[in-house]
């Protein structure tokens, strides 16, 4: 059967369930009950092409601007979200997550290596748009236009450190080692060898607002300063204060240093002092106030400590609450894929959700590589681990850093057809879409972008590229290039996203039921795993063959005695006994069906 007709319309079968959650009071929505689309302001639309250089004037060393070159602005801003709101809402998305849009170092690194701040994570400025993205009433509007289509605005945000303003006077020239608090004492300058510094002060573990005003001196590790013109770089005003950042040198990324380093040279705020984290629950809070944003998604969350979330979660829930916004929704990132070590962060640092690594992991195992479907067994098993409802975990299968889905499989896959390519991609946008989480669409995806890799490889320009290296690179479903703007909603990517975006908001088990898995091997072939609404106990069964054979077999089912196809092909129309139904996939095929009806 062809996969333009796989996708059945939302009918009788889907309505049968429920209503989908009504669109009047979109902040009634729980935070399962979303579909996200991830976009970065400069990479999706340019509708103002005067903000293009931030309001800069010089080369691109100092705008920042170079639509050629991947590593620089090219002129996406707010007006172009606006101007596509629409777009993302025919995708079925119901929220809005924008990469950071405050104020960026335009332009840092080395001489010879300099790249710009198009993606947001160099801030300067906590508390105003970026010049190149547009002005705060910018946002505004963007943020009133998706409140007024019933969409979800999340902000991302950034905790853990600013841009590279502060410098070590030991090694301007190259990049400074981590100098660990034993080896570096904070009472010492210079190491345990050194004079006298800070008397009084008992160390980060003492959160105490007196103790920290004891720590005066910074040169307990390194000598560091503000160059000339850079000492009221930042704003808000307090984080000019040097004694306020770790100024240990760089990240390992392992022990202390994950938490107390610098993250490639960005300056690590000391969170552990009372003075910053007042500063920043201020500061975002502030975005609540007066923008009324929806949720945040915290960059780098694990590089902070764990106390500093234990403060600022609560306070941040408070304040959205106080704005008329019940379900605000944090989720942290913490990029590592063992569920074990993500569900930590949910009990020790208390985030409320944290973003799936572990899916994005199962998915590409399974569905770009050759892993077997018991990969999923173990991401099934790990959910009681989680403080809060695992539903609430933001589930993607690629995203700006570590690249596209379509590229893992390219990867893995280096000879394969192009058929097969969509084939893939689709079966895992319907693992994406129907498994456990909310599920998080990135900008182009839905367009077939796959690029050759990670980081700036995988953050294409949707508007039209003049990037060579995106333009060369195939699109998945198409013969068009990322050379002419990408906002084609009959793309079969799109069409296959949008309607089981569509499905997953008008059933409840897809958005709030468990998990039970039906059926699993250490082989390709076949997953199956039940959803099941815990308000009802309607069961919606889905079925994926990850494999290039056809699946022919009997699956377990609850009570029932028909399925109703809601989307795909493969399902039998009534069960072969009781608790028993036949599944007939096409290679890489899946079939999702209600099981009913229930005695």
């Amino acid at each position: 059967m062809p996969r333009s007709r796989r996708i059945r319309a939302l009918a009788a079968g889907a309505l049968a369930l429920a209503a989908p959650v009504s669109a009047a009071d979109f902040r009634a929505r729980l935070p399962q009950d979303e579909v996200i689309y991830f976009l970065l302001p400069d990479r999706f639309d340019n509708a103002d092409v005067s903000n293009d250089r931030g309001g800069l004037t010089g080369d691109r060393l100092t705008t920042g601007f170079d639509p050629t070159d991947k590593g620089f602005y090219h002129g996406g801003d707010l007006k172009g979200v606006v101007r596509r709101l629409d777009y993302i809402a025919a995708l079925g998305a119901t929220a809005v997550w924008v990469a950071p849009v405050f104020g960026n170092k335009a332009v840092q690194g080395p001489q010879g290596h300099e790249s710009a701040g198009y993606h947001g994570y160099w801030i300067t400025d906590f508390e105003h748009v970026d010049p190149h993205f547009g002005t705060d009433a910018d946002f505004k509007t963007m943020v009133d236009a998706a409140h007024a289509r019933s969409m979800k605005v999340y902000m991302d945000i950034v905790i853990n450190h600013t841009a590279d303003v502060i410098h070590y006077r030991e090694c301007a020239a190259s990049p400074c080692p981590y100098h660990s608090r034993a080896d570096y004492p904070y009472q010492r300058r210079g190491g345990v060898g050194g004079p006298p510094i800070n008397p009084g002060f008992a160390g980060d573990d003492d959160r105490s607002a007196a103790n920290f005003a004891k720590l005066t001196d910074p040169t307990y590790a390194y000598t560091p300063y503000l160059p000339p013109g850079d000492t009221h770089a930042k704003h808000p005003a307090w984080l000019n204060d040097i004694t306020l950042y770790h100024n240990r040198g760089d990240s390992t990324f392992t022990g202390e240093s994950s938490t107390e380093g610098d993250f490639a040279g960005l300056d690590d705020l000391m969170t552990q002092n009372p003075r910053v984290v007042a500063g920043m629950i201020a500061v975002y809070g502030g975005w609540i106030d007066r923008f009324g944003v929806d949720g945040f998604r915290i960059d780098t969350a694990r590089h902070v400590e764990p106390s500093f979330w234990q403060a600022f979660v609560p306070a941040i829930l408070a304040r959205a609450k106080a704005r008329g916004i019940p379900n605000f929704h944090i989720f942290g990132e913490v990029h590592l894929a063992d569920p074990a070590v993500l569900a930590a962060h949910t009990r020790v640092d208390r985030l409320p959700a944290v973003l799936d690594f572990a899916f994005e992991q199962a998915v590409v195992e399974t569905v770009a590589g050759t892993r077997g479907t018991d990969v999923w067994e173990h991401w099934i098993a790990a959910d009681p681990l989680y403080a809060g409802d695992p539903a609430t975990l933001p589930t993607f299968t690629g995203d700006h850093d570590d690249g596209r889905f379509a590229a893992a499989v390219r990867k893995a896959r280096p000879d394969i057809r192009d058929a097969e390519i969509l084939a893939r991609v689709e079966l895992a946008d319907a693992m994406l879409l129907t498994l456990r989480g909310v599920p998080m669409i990135y900008a182009g995806d839905e367009q077939g972008f796959a690029g050759r890799g990670g980081d700036q490889d995988a953050r294409q320009d949707q508007f039209g590229s003049r990037v060579a290296r995106y333009n060369d690179a195939p699109l998945v479903g198409t013969t068009a290039t990322t050379a002419t703007p990408r906002f084609d909603t009959g793309h079969p990517l799109f069409r296959e996203i949008a309607e089981l975006a569509r499905l997953r908001v008008a059933t409840p088990a897809l958005r709030r039921g468990d998990q039970r898995l039906r059926f699993a091997s250490d082989k390709p072939g076949l997953l199956a795993v039940s959803r099941v609404d815990p308000a009802t106990g309607d069961e919606v069964l889905l079925v994926f063959n990850t494999s290039t054979v056809a699946v022919d077999r009997l699956v377990q089912v609850g009570a029932g005695t028909t399925a109703t196809m809601l989307a795909g092909s493969g399902c039998a129309p009534t069960v072969a006994a009781p608790g028993s139904l036949r599944v007939t996939l096409l290679p890489l095929g899946f079939a999702v069906c209600a099981i009913g009806p229930r005695p």
